[in-house]
């Protein structure tokens, strides 16, 4: 089994910066994806960035320049440095991880960020 464990949620002033972290334990795969998806108030889950282990990056439109993903592999963390917050990054952000060849799909417990002055 695996567990993700996300921490740096906060309250942020618009323009503001965050830096958000998930810990992958247990068995974790070498070759996998993991990424931050975020659900605001009455929308849908959408992806806001992924990157495999192999390093490929994918960022949705409306964070590209912004938000920076990275990953230590040997740490099996993920994080996602937000910069230049707007009041609609607000959301829950959640992490998850994918065992690439498996049907092993994780989520996290996610984290609140709240941007508002």
């Amino acid at each position: 089994q695996v567990q993700l464990v996300e921490s740096g949620g906060g309250l942020v002033q618009p323009g503001g910066s965050l830096r958000l972290s998930c810990a992958a334990r247990g068995s974790i795969f070498r070759i996998n994806v993991m990424g931050w998806y975020r659900q605001a108030p009455g929308k849908e889950r959408e992806l806001v960035a992924t990157i495999h282990s192999g390093g490929r990056i994918n960022y949705a439109d409306s964070v590209k320049g912004r938000f920076t993903i990275s990953r230590d592999n040997d740490k099996n963390t993920v994080y996602l440095q937000m910069n230049t917050l707007k009041a609609e990054d607000t959301a829950v952000y959640y992490c998850n991880l994918v065992q690439l060849g498996t049907t092993g799909d994780f989520w996290g417990q996610g984290t609140q960020v709240t941007v508002s002055s």
